[in-house]
């Protein structure tokens, strides 16, 4: 524990830890404003469709590719075999 010799160290460890308190508090406002504004983007109605038909489309094609590569492989291997 700080021992204080007079009234003015005291008063000046005060108004320090004043000024200590509100930076403080004001860095915590730019946090909460900064978590609002992530959250209402990522909330945007266009990037919630994004997220949930982005996946289904990608699986769609991903699909189509391999039922193509698999229709047509057993088709090239049965014209191989009769010529």
């Amino acid at each position: 524990m700080k021992k204080y010799k007079n009234f003015d160290e005291i008063d000046r460890d005060l108004k320090y830890l004043r000024l200590k308190t509100k930076i403080e508090l004001e860095e915590l406002k730019l946090s909460i404003n900064d978590t609002k504004e992530s959250i209402s983007e990522e909330l945007a109605p266009r990037n919630l469709i994004a997220a949930a038909v982005g996946p289904l489309i990608k699986h769609t094609v991903v699909a189509g590719v391999i039922n193509r590569f698999v229709k047509y492989r057993p088709l090239k291997n049965l014209v191989k075999r009769l010529f």
